[in-house]
């Protein structure tokens, strides 16, 4: 489907020149209406979102320095971007069969969905996620 096509069938909703402008990393797309896009092209917000070239394919273990997200002190927050965040979660969850529901570890591909949902670049998102009381720090033995 063209960008017009796109146009089109969406009664004017997604304008070709804005689409163009996501796909050229030359506007923002908000978390709401990514969401919104995935349901048009009836994709997960995943799909959606540039791929990273480091990204860690699923199955393989975790690379040091990822992060561990607190899913029990989420679970706690309030707003559409912490809603967002724990579907995003959950859906992770669910994909990797890991049902501990305390904590899961992110992937860079996962980074990358949860800095559209913080609006935050790629590179902050540890240092938001940290002053969130998001990132997950076993207790020291």
């Amino acid at each position: 489907m063209s960008l017009g096509d796109v146009e089109q069938q969406s009664n004017q909703e997604f304008k070709a020149s804005v689409l163009g402008a996501y796909e050229r990393g030359e506007r923002a797309v908000s978390v709401t209406r990514l969401e919104r896009l995935s349901r048009f092209y009836d994709v997960s917000v995943e799909q959606l979102l540039p791929r990273d070239p480091q990204r860690v394919e699923p199955g393989a273990a975790a690379p040091q320095g990822k992060l561990r997200i607190d899913v029990a002190k989420l679970s706690q927050m309030q707003g559409p971007q912490f809603s967002m965040l724990e579907k995003l979660l959950r859906m992770i969850q669910i994909q990797r069969q890991d049902f501990n529901g305390k904590v899961i570890t992110v992937r860079s591909h996962d980074i990358r969905a949860i800095a559209v949902m913080l609006d935050v670049s790629v590179d902050e998102v540890p240092a938001r996620l940290t002053s969130l009381g998001l990132v997950f720090v076993p207790p020291q033995a």
